[in-house]
């Protein structure tokens, strides 16, 4: 696949959805370590839902429209910390590609740039404070660099889910600042962020898909 068209990420979203699903009960027990245990809960049913709406939206929306039905979907549906992080990241996303028909390598680059300042902003986190965020800045900094390169975007998709890989590794060596896990504080060195994980699932889920259709 050479771009993302709308009638693709209605059906990534759908593989989002089966992702989420997937991994629910391991997203439960990750985030219960030093968490309230409701991140699978929350992403698994946030997912589900912005599956179902954009697929009733239809690919005549667009990619823009698609996005913003996705992201206003969750904000509604899961309210928590991580359901709202997300579906800013998604609302944040639909802008930067606005009037946009495909998703090639330069694209996905704006699109994860915008996620990552979306993140960053409503958490108010920065790079190395153990959240989801420490796995979007490498995302957005390697997306952009293959698009600098002009690497085509199962290559591209391919090395940004490595780096992010790598990242959520790294997290397990940082002390959480934000939210509950904040408040366990050196308990939470040698485990990989919950939130981080969630960013991770994604990009590689994506990669996944581009590379198989």
């Amino acid at each position: 696949m050479d771009a993302i068209k709308a009638s693709d990420l209605i059906r990534l979203f759908e593989t989002w959805k089966s992702l989420f699903a997937e991994q629910r009960d391991f997203l439960i027990s990750l985030d219960g370590k030093v968490g309230d245990s409701d991140l699978g809960i929350t992403m698994s049913k946030a997912f589900a839902a912005a599956a179902e709406a954009v697929a009733a939206e239809g690919e005549a929306a667009g990619i823009s429209k698609l996005l913003r039905t996705a992201g206003a979907t969750m904000a509604r549906t899961a309210p928590s910390t991580m359901g709202t992080l997300t579906a800013t990241g998604f609302l944040r996303a639909s802008k930067a590609v606005e009037g946009t028909e495909a998703l090639g390598t330069a694209e996905l680059a704006g699109f994860w740039r915008a996620f990552r300042d979306g993140v960053a902003e409503r958490g108010k986190a920065k790079v190395g404070d153990k959240t989801l965020l420490d796995v979007l800045d490498p995302i957005a900094v390697t997306l952009e660099a293959q698009a600098e390169s002009r690497t085509s975007l199962a290559v591209a998709l391919s090395a940004t889910s490595a780096a992010a890989e790598r990242a959520l590794e790294s997290t397990k060596s940082m002390l959480a600042q934000h939210g509950k896990a904040a408040a366990f504080q050196e308990k939470t060195i040698g485990l990989q962020d919950a939130g981080a994980t969630v960013g991770y699932l994604l990009i590689r889920r994506m990669a996944e898909f581009v590379t198989k259709e």
